[in-house]
Order: structure tokens, then sequence, then C-alpha cells
């Protein structure tokens, strides 16, 4: 009897072990779609090309403002993220 209590409990810690694999891996993905974003924006408003490491990015300059939006494929969804950077002149 004990047998089919241990596969069953067994089974529901390998998906919960997987779920929380996955979860911290969509946030490391999170984490880097910010960086990204942010060094992108950065470089932009310096004058200086970026070439991301992962993912896409889109730079747009309004105002004096430079806007990336980086997204970075992860486990579960795409992250997004988007910086802001001053332009200097």
């Amino acid at each position: 009897m004990s047998t089919i209590e241990t596969a069953l409990s067994l089974s529901a810690l390998v998906v919960v072990t997987a779920a929380i694999v996955g979860g911290i891996a969509t946030v490391a993905a999170y984490i880097t779609a910010v960086d990204i974003a942010g060094a992108a924006a950065r470089a932009h408003a310096l004058g200086v090309d970026y070439a991301a490491p992962r993912g896409e990015v889109a730079v747009t300059e309004h105002a004096g403002l430079a806007t990336a939006a980086a997204s970075v494929p992860a486990p579960i969804g795409t992250m997004r993220a988007t910086a802001v950077f001053p332009v200097e002149f």
C-alpha cells in the first residue's frame, strides 16, 4: 500500500520542484531584461552602439530622453522591461 502513496508524493514533489526552478529562471530573465534595457538606454544616450547579449532591444529618442524597451525569452512567457535615460548633448 505504501508504494502508491510514495509514487504520488514523489511525482508531486517533482512537479513542485520544476515549477520553482521555472519561476526562478523567469525572475532571472526579468532581471536580465531590466539590465539590458538600462544598458541600451545609457549607451544610446551617450552615442555608443549597444548589442544586446540576449533578447531584443528597441530604442527611441524623444524630448531629450532615450527610451529602451527590452524583451527576453523566459521559461514562462517573455519578460519585458523599459528604461529611460537623458540624452547627453
